[in-house]
């Protein structure tokens, strides 16, 4: 039981802290990791054991985002906003979702987000310009702990409507939605850094939903010491993960992001079409 328990802690250690340094929460991770280890569990019970993690891993990573100064508190409320009816939904569709069919899904998913990411590195960060005008373009400058100040504009409706829909995604799939949201505010305007932290502080709003929906739903039962073992790890491995941000490169952090996502992604895939 210890030797378990201790296996748990240590996936979630590497889980939180790859996760938080790209700002995906860690779900888009630990939830392959749990259908390969796990090939009978329901659906149901790997999005609710994946969304423990990603609830618990992103409020510490974005406490650690906070003290560098790195979120954009207003912008992340208003995201996590639209996300919350999306999230519900997509957490209750999990249920009546046969376990095959949920991976065919899940692995097409983390393949076309990997190419989409994958393309956007490739590109480079070309911020929109900061005086760039618009009816709903939203203009921030920040000074980060370190007294950089970065400045940069954004489309707000359309991360609104983005929002919705990785609500929809983070709920169905369990994988706190950090692996849409962060290219898509990358393509809206943010640069990579200040995506990953906001992404962070959305999945941390917007995660603690889903978590409770599962809770109180029962998914969690007879797989508490799993959940919550995995848990505990993510919860200091997000604290390194952030410190480990700060001497990564965007570029780097897009193309880790993809590279794990093509990986995980096609051998989920596999499984779901062959059914082995």
């Amino acid at each position: 039981m210890i030797l378990k328990m201790v296996s748990y802690v240590v996936l979630g250690f590497f889980v939180g802290g790859f996760g938080t340094l790209i700002g995906a929460g860690g779900g888009f991770l630990l939830t392959p990791v749990l259908l390969i280890l796990f090939p009978d569990m329901p659906a149901q019970s790997v999005t609710a054991i994946s969304m423990t993690t990603v609830f618990f891993n992103s409020v510490s990573g974005s406490l650690a985002y906070a003290r560098m100064k790195r979120i954009d508190f207003k912008t992340g409320l208003i995201f996590a906003a639209a996300a919350l009816p999306g999230t519900v939904i997509g957490t209750l569709l999990t249920s009546v979702t046969p376990r095959r069919l949920f991976d065919t899904i899940f692995g097409g998913c983390m393949v076309l987000f990997a190419l989409l990411i994958f393309m956007k590195s490739r590109i480079g960060d070309h911020h929109a310009e900061y005086d760039k005008l618009g009816i709903f373009r939203a203009q921030r400058i920040f000074t980060d702990r370190d007294g950089t100040q970065t400045a940069f504009s954004f489309n707000l409706l359309a991360g609104v409507f983005i929002s919705i829909g990785v609500g929809f995604l983070s709920g169905f799939l369990g994988i706190g939605g950090g692996i849409v949201h962060v290219p898509a505010l990358i393509f809206l305007g943010f640069p990579a850094h200040f995506a990953t932290a906001t992404s962070h502080f959305v999945l941390a709003c917007s995660s603690f939903t889903g978590f409770a929906v599962h809770l109180f739903s029962g998914a969690l039962n007879h797989n508490e010491l799993l959940a919550f073992g995995i848990a505990a790890g993510a919860v200091a491995g997000a604290q390194v993960g952030a410190v480990i941000s700060k001497k990564v490169k965007g570029s780097a952090i897009m193309i880790c992001l993809a590279a794990a996502l093509i990986l995980a992604g096609a051998r989920i895939l596999v499984t779901g079409i062959l059914g082995k």
